[in-house]
């Protein structure tokens, strides 16, 4: 009996889709389907730090972390000036994390090499990722460091420029410094969220002046302890829409500005870009209508790892449910109209209250069955 139990469950995980099978082992993965168009959606965290500046664990945790996630691509971005542990881990060389990191992670990551330019405000901090020589880096004029990291083909961002150590008031503010590094095409992104912190302040900006909107991690400790990740937390990415997995195309999609911003369960990004990740994420299979009635059951599906909370705003009423919808990650939800609508007639209009698009603006869309 033992033995014939064992061979069904057996036959059951085999005839689940791989992806399906490998999510519901482990939750955690951030695998993402293609866009409706068949474009990529790629996640990747472009601001860790290891025990070559302030964080506490070799390259390698980093490394296992991100594998763990199922991240596209990884940066450890190193501070250049600030050395805490330079005492007990003496390293004249600023890529050495990198060389570790990209030594040691399996061929379905990419490690991008990177460096953190670490200055008190004006300008604070930034990131230099796709850079070639974090060493050109460590130089005392900001603007000839940005200008080094933009000739090796660097992507350049400002780190949290809301943080309350350099504002106090923890609203993102442009000097002159910036507004002039910005206007030279030397700094290209924002972060509006690092970690724990979301700025609404900072993505005001990125609107403003046309920057990529990126969200970062910033672990310097454990993904696990930090992101509570075993009670459905989850570190802070950005989702990159491109066309192929490779960096080539995941710096052209940030230069272009292709990015969402994934944190805490909630997607922040240019309208477009949202859209594009809501749409490949949700999907509407309508059913049949409820016995002898003109009620439709129909099933709303997430195949992303978002957790999404809708609202409806208009059209018939929910028959089986309250007018906001939790679609769980990799799940679905059975639901039912009112009103006599047929599965050629269905339309769903939703507000994606987990969406930012602007701030205090949330995405609207409408949802309808593919075509059979």
């Amino acid at each position: 009996m033992r033995g014939w139990v064992a061979g069904l469950l057996g036959w059951v995980a085999l005839s689940l889709p791989a992806a399906a099978h490998e999510t519901a082992r482990n939750p955690r993965l951030m695998v993402f389907p293609k866009t409706i168009s068949g474009g990529l959606i790629l996640p990747v965290d472009l601001h860790t730090h290891s025990v070559f500046s302030d964080g506490s664990v070799w390259p390698d945790i980093r490394v296992q972390e991100a594998e763990r996630d199922g991240l596209t691509a990884l940066a450890v971005t190193e501070h250049i000036e600030y050395q805490p542990h330079a005492a007990d881990i003496p390293h004249p060389d600023r890529n050495r994390s990198y060389n570790l990191a990209s030594g040691m992670a399996k061929p379905d990551l990419l490690v991008i090499a990177g460096a953190e330019i670490t200055r008190n405000m004006p300008p604070g901090h930034i990131n230099a990722v796709f850079i070639t020589d974090a060493n050109a880096l460590k130089v005392d004029d900001v603007e000839v460091a940005l200008r080094t990291a933009n000739a090796q083909g660097g992507f350049v961002f400002w780190n949290h420029p809301y943080w309350h150590r350099q504002a106090p008031d923890g609203i993102t503010r442009l000097n002159p410094l910036q507004e002039r590094l910005i206007a030279a095409g030397l700094l290209h992104g924002v972060e509006v969220a690092n970690g724990e912190d979301y700025s609404e302040s900072a993505l005001q900006v990125a609107l403003d002046k046309n920057l990529t909107i990126l969200g970062t991690s910033d672990i310097h400790g454990l993904i696990d302890w930090d992101f509570d990740v075993a009670n459905g937390g989850h570190r802070a990415v950005t989702l990159v829409l491109a066309p192929t997995r490779t960096p080539a195309a995941i710096r052209d999609a940030l230069r272009a500005g292709r990015t969402v911003a994934w944190f805490k369960q909630t997607v922040i990004g240019r309208p477009a870009n949202v859209e594009e990740v809501v749409r490949a994420s949700l999907s509407v299979e309508a059913g049949d209508v409820v016995e002898k009635s003109r009620v439709l059951a129909f099933k709303l599906k997430n195949n992303s790892p978002i957790r999404y909370t809708l609202r409806r705003k208009g059209g018939q009423a929910f028959y089986n449910s309250a007018d906001v919808v939790v679609v769980p990650p990799f799940g679905e939800v059975a639901l039912q109209v009112t009103g006599g609508v047929t599965p050629q007639t269905l339309e769903l209009d939703f507000e994606v209250l987990n969406s930012i698009t602007a701030p205090k603006q949330t995405l609207s869309l409408t949802l309808r069955p593919k075509a059979s």
